[in-house]
């Protein structure tokens, strides 16, 4: 008997206390943001879209790579010797040509990985959070500053390059056997027996 009073009154005080948090927010003033005019400022760690300053990248795939969704696809091409990509901003000379870097931020967890490998600080989190689309291929964001014809350009010359640099080194090859390939000595031929007669 004396558990089920218990039961009861232990029901009733649990009651009281959710009503008790319930009445200490019923009578405090309601603030309404008058949103989109008015946004809330957001934490300062906040994670939200990626940007990428290509200007900075030198396609070195760190960010790919550390990727845990695979949402940043990025394709290089080697440069020349003769080709002037310039330098980042902290003075690292560029060395590929970025003919792809897609971010799709549909698959993108906001995990912020990416941003802590890149030697150039050039891919960061901004505090753009308001990007929904209706079409979903509208979410893969492009960042290449490549045109299609120069990336066509680029990739033919570093096509024809590398053809040219590996005609070299099967020439070099080829050299190398011949000058490493030992040349058999010429036995010198022995004088004629005088006492051999010749045939008339």
């Amino acid at each position: 008997m004396r558990k089920y009073f218990k039961d009861i009154f232990q029901s009733i005080w649990t009651i009281l206390i959710g009503m008790k948090i319930t009445m200490g927010h019923l009578f405090v003033p309601a603030v309404t943001i008058q949103y989109p005019d008015v946004k809330v400022k957001l934490p300062e760690r906040a994670r939200n879209r990626l940007y990428v300053n290509m200007d900075d990248c030198i396609g070195c795939l760190q960010c790919e790579m550390a990727c845990p969704v695979n949402c940043i696809e990025i394709e290089t091409v080697k440069s020349l010797p003769t080709d002037n990509l310039g330098t980042t901003s902290s003075g690292q000379k560029k060395k590929l040509w970025v003919t792809k870097f897609d971010i799709d931020i549909a698959k993108c967890c906001y995990c912020g990985l990416c941003v802590y490998p890149c030697p150039t600080e050039c891919i960061k989190m901004t505090e753009v959070y308001e990007f929904s689309e209706f079409d979903r291929n509208n979410l893969i964001y492009n960042f290449v500053t490549m045109t299609p014809g120069e990336i066509e350009i680029a990739k033919a010359k570093a096509a024809e390059y590398e053809k040219e640099q590996a005609a070299k080194k099967a020439a070099a090859a080829a050299q190398a056997k011949v000058a490493s390939t030992p040349v058999p000595a010429v036995q010198p031929s022995k004088p004629a027996d005088p006492s051999v007669e010749k045939p008339s």
